[in-house]
């Protein structure tokens, strides 16, 4: 097959709901403050036994069912995640003993929140080129287990989830090429650095005027790599940091109104290598994307690193 495509979607959050009010409980902080800053109004969190490889399977056995595939036709499983505590085995090899998966290369992807749409473009790769037929990824995260709760900064931000994509072989062309990169003078902008440990940090300002001064153009590169116009999309699922960079992004890209615009960060927080698969299916759940629509995925976070692509939603 000379193209791959993502054939099914599925998506995980853990059922407690964080509010505002609860948070304002916990440090100096509003529902007032949050939602003018970020937009955002709840976020999901983990209960403590719940691990990041709990949630990624969850997703990708949803994935897997909507596919209508056995776990024995998965030839790779990639988890992309910056939260998971277990370093080895990886949190890909866990989901896929879960799943029954039998002999599928496995391994995790840390890219920060670009991560899923970094996997995505490798899985695509990977079946093109012959060596996959069906791949299964996974951005998964539990945030709130880097998260410092004390800090009223970045506390707000982070909420903790999974989304899954199962990519298989394709007649035509569904995912478009990618573009990737990233800067290492701006490395220390999003990071998660310390002893086993860590606690997630951020310099709030320097990633708000990069994305929102570089990222229209490395989309507008993206639709143009697949060749369209931002103007031909039929829906925008960007990583859901924040809502108004989610805003500032859009309205530089001149959007018809048509074009449908993930904002599930309102509900979800920040999910990091999660938010981008979660909003895409949660979108396709509610039947909000045209099936077979052109989708621009484009991600950016810690490195700072940034992957994109348009794919053809499934």
């Amino acid at each position: 097959m000379p193209g791959s495509r993502i054939a099914a979607l599925g998506h995980y959050q853990p059922s407690r709901v964080l509010t505002n009010d609860d948070l304002a409980g916990m440090v100096d902080t509003s529902d007032e403050w949050i939602r003018r800053r970020t937009g955002i109004a709840t976020r999901r969190i983990a209960a403590e036994t719940e691990s990041v490889a709990d949630m990624a399977a969850a997703a990708a056995a949803k994935a897997l069912a909507a596919a209508g595939l056995e776990p024995s036709d998965i030839d790779l499983v990639t988890v992309a995640t910056c939260s998971a505590a277990d370093r080895c085995p990886s949190t890909a090899a866990q989901v896929a003993g879960r799943l029954g998966i039998p002999s599928a290369v496995a391994y995790d992807l840390n890219n920060g929140c670009a991560g899923f749409c970094t996997a995505l473009a490798g899985a695509d790769h990977s079946v093109r080129a012959g060596a996959a037929r069906h791949a299964l990824i996974i951005g998964a995260e539990k945030m709130s287990d880097v998260t410092d709760w004390t800090d009223r900064s970045t506390c707000v931000l982070l909420g903790d989830g999974a989304g899954a994509a199962v990519v298989s072989a394709a007649e035509h062309e569904g995912i478009g090429p990618v573009v990737w990169g990233s800067d290492p003078t701006r490395a220390d902008a999003v990071r998660l650095m310390g002893d086993w440990h860590p606690r997630f940090a951020q310099e709030g300002q320097t990633v708000f005027r990069w994305v929102t001064t570089e990222l229209p153009a490395l989309v507008r590169e993206v639709c143009r790599r697949a060749g369209l116009t931002p103007s031909d999309l039929a829906g925008v699922v960007t990583h859901q940091a924040n809502l108004r960079i989610i805003e500032s992004v859009v309205r530089q890209l001149d959007l018809p109104e048509h074009v449908v615009v993930a904002q599930d960060v309102v509900d979800s927080g920040n999910t990091s290598a999660a938010s981008v698969p979660l909003a895409l299916a949660k979108l396709t759940e509610r039947g909000e994307l045209p099936t077979g629509g052109p989708v621009l995925l484009m991600a950016f976070g810690g490195g700072m690193s940034w992957a994109g692509q348009v794919v053809t939603c499934p």
